[in-house]
């Protein structure tokens, strides 16, 4: 068992980048269910997948992106930024702005996950899950 799932699942992610994989799985939640949808809306991956059996919470498969000739990955880093034993937590004022506006940060706000970019729209603030570039 361990003790950070989106740590695990953003390492996954980062594991399969580095060994040039296709497609990597991981055990679902709901939370890793929206970063995934995330990922697949800012086009930093090319497909997902959500298999849900009836005993376990089931796994995400997600295909990974990379450029058609040069293979360069999508997502370049991925980092986390609050982690168990030191949330950060940011205002709508507050919010980062990752590779000044390039790359995204994911947060986690009252009305969903969502991008540095549609919290500020939205005037919430949340929890800093991961950066993205």
């Amino acid at each position: 068992m361990y003790t950070d799932p989106i740590a695990d699942y953003l390492t996954r992610v980062r594991n399969a980048i580095k060994a040039n994989h296709r497609v990597v799985e991981i055990p679902a939640s709901n939370l890793k269910k929206e970063i995934t949808k995330v990922l697949f809306d800012k086009g930093y991956i090319t497909n997902y997948k959500f298999e849900d059996d009836r005993n376990t919470q089931g796994v995400i498969k997600v295909a990974l992106k990379y450029h058609p000739i040069t293979k360069v990955p999508a997502i370049r880093t991925i980092t986390r930024a609050s982690k168990p034993g030191l949330r950060k937590y940011a205002g709508v004022s507050a919010i980062p702005r990752v590779l000044n506006g390039l790359g995204i940060a994911i947060l986690s706000t009252s009305k969903g996950v969502m991008t540095d970019k549609e919290a500020k729209q939205l005037n919430v603030g949340g929890e800093v899950l991961c950066y993205v570039y």
